[in-house]
């Protein structure tokens, strides 16, 4: 593996913080003006999932549905099969649960080229509350045939994503954030691959494998560990489905310890995706750092991260246990 560190943007004091919600505003309102056949399809959230930027510049190809979250996905599957290329926003709680059977009926079982960008996602949607922040969205995605899932980890990476899965025929699920999130990449240098996973950080000791807000908690939790002499290798897996088997069976073969990061449930996200691949293909001693089979509740979005064990400091805890039982 090669070691991309200039990928990375310069580092800045304080790190300027985007939301990806907002480079998604951006991204889709540029790819309007480039290719007519877009249309933008929101739940009465426009102003929060930002799609209100694509509808300002082009109103007759953006459909407010209501909140009326089933019949979004119906109307998107129709769209797609007139020949348009629908994007279909609301938050993540709404859009993966309520409208799961239609999106899987409608969109997923046909395999229709529906994109399905989210928001709000995970428990940083903050204050809130629990009946707000999903924690099972990937797990619900991750077990669609033909759906294809991506969890950006900044402003960056989720601009050029929206152009990878604009550019790719079929369903996708892309999910992002409320807040204002560290921008990790550099614009000009990192160039994001639909599939594919990304050293950021090179190491030999622990692999600690992220993605969405993570990426930026796992780069600060190598740091850490490195001030103790260990050397963390940092994989961003933005692309959870189809998981790039190939570089996490490499990473957990160079380091032989790897720890999973997500603001999801430990169960069927990234962490469950790592460990039915390594059990097949690798076994690996392994943490998983996530959400505990819990929901989530109100609070701010960073004090949430840490209640629910999601801080670099959670992750060096994990990586020194994985690093106990790598040595047993």
């Amino acid at each position: 593996m090669d070691g991309p560190r200039l990928l990375l943007a310069k580092t800045e004091s304080p790190p300027r913080a985007v939301a990806t919600r907002d480079a998604y505003g951006d991204a889709l309102a540029q790819l309007g003006a480039e290719d007519p056949d877009i249309v933008v399809l929101d739940a009465d959230l426009a102003k929060s999932t930002k799609t209100i930027k694509f509808a300002e510049r082009f109103p007759e190809r953006f459909f407010e549905v209501g909140i009326a979250e089933q019949n979004l996905m119906g109307i998107a599957a129709g769209l797609a099969l007139a020949g348009k290329k629908p994007f279909v926003s609301t938050f993540a709680v709404f859009g993966t649960g309520r409208a799961f059977e239609p999106l899987r009926n409608s969109i997923a079982y046909p395999a229709l080229n529906v994109k399905i960008c989210l928001s709000h996602a995970g428990v940083t949607v903050g204050e809130d509350g629990g009946s707000h922040q999903t924690v099972e969205d990937i797990a619900l995605m991750r077990s669609l045939p033909n759906l294809t899932v991506v969890v950006p980890a900044d402003a960056v990476e989720t601009a050029q994503a929206v152009r990878a899965i604009h550019a790719h025929h079929g369903p996708v699920y892309l999910r992002m954030g409320r807040p204002s999130v560290p921008v990790i990449f550099d614009a000009e240098g990192y160039r994001f691959r639909l599939g594919r996973a990304t050293v950021l950080r090179e190491g030999r000791d622990v692999a600690l494998m992220a993605c969405g807000i993570m990426v930026s908690q796992a780069l600060a939790a190598a740091e850490r560990l490195a001030a103790e002499g260990i050397e963390a290798l940092v994989l961003n897996v933005s692309t959870v489905k189809p998981l790039d088997e190939e570089t996490v069976c490499a990473a957990a073969a160079r380091t032989g310890a790897v720890v999973t990061c997500e603001e999801h449930s430990v169960i069927g996200g990234l962490g469950s995706a790592v460990a039915e691949v390594l059990g097949e293909r690798r076994p690996t001693p392994m943490e998983r750092v996530g959400i505990k089979d819990v929901f989530g509740e109100s609070g701010t979005w960073k004090d949430l991260l840490k209640a629910r064990g999601l801080t670099p400091d959670d992750i060096v805890s994990a990586a020194r246990r994985v690093l106990r039982r790598k040595a047993d």
